[in-house]
């Protein structure tokens, strides 16, 4: 490879840095819907000798506000059960305002449900960690998901949807 060569890609290299990415921003977050239920307390409580079993549902969620304004939903459901019982049952619905640069729809799509959970979704752990300890429980601290399967997940979901109503009309 010649030196102009090697300049040229340190050139190009250095033009494609130089452009700013527009980031997205968070114009607001908070919470949309909070539940929180200790059916069998204090019972559970007083005998809470097993770790409970904890089932996790995630859904996230996506709508236009404006041209380049969206909001994301974090949705997420935790119930924990000890035996047959019901220990505890925590949904969150936690949300974002976000503007984001000009881009095509599906690009915009799969950044509002990427990179909008995962700035949103430190503090819907904070929150649900709270919650379960207010209620008499260890903190749930919710592990780090990886919202870019989620994303995947849902959208081959859709498209199995879409097969199944194509395929019955």
């Amino acid at each position: 490879m010649s030196d102009e060569t090697i300049n040229q890609a340190d050139d190009a290299a250095e033009a494609q840095s130089a452009r700013p990415v527009p980031p997205l921003v968070v114009n607001m977050q908070y919470v949309k819907d909070l539940s929180f239920e200790n059916p069998n307390a204090p019972r559970i409580l007083a005998s809470a000798s097993e770790q409970p079993k904890i089932d996790l549902q995630v859904d996230l969620q996506a709508q236009g506000l404006a041209d380049n304004v969206a909001e994301v939903q974090i949705r997420l459901r935790a119930e924990a059960t000890v035996g047959e019982a019901t220990a505890f049952i925590a949904e969150l619905v936690y949300a974002g305002v976000f503007t984001l640069p000009p881009m095509p729809a599906e690009t915009q799509r799969a950044v509002l449900l990427i990179e909008g959970p995962r700035l949103l979704f430190p503090f819907a752990r904070q929150i649900i960690a709270d919650v379960t300890a207010q209620g008499g429980f260890p903190p749930l601290l919710l592990q780090p998901l990886d919202f870019v399967d989620l994303y995947r997940r849902q959208v081959l979901s859709q498209q199995a949807e879409m097969g199944d109503a194509q395929g019955n009309a």
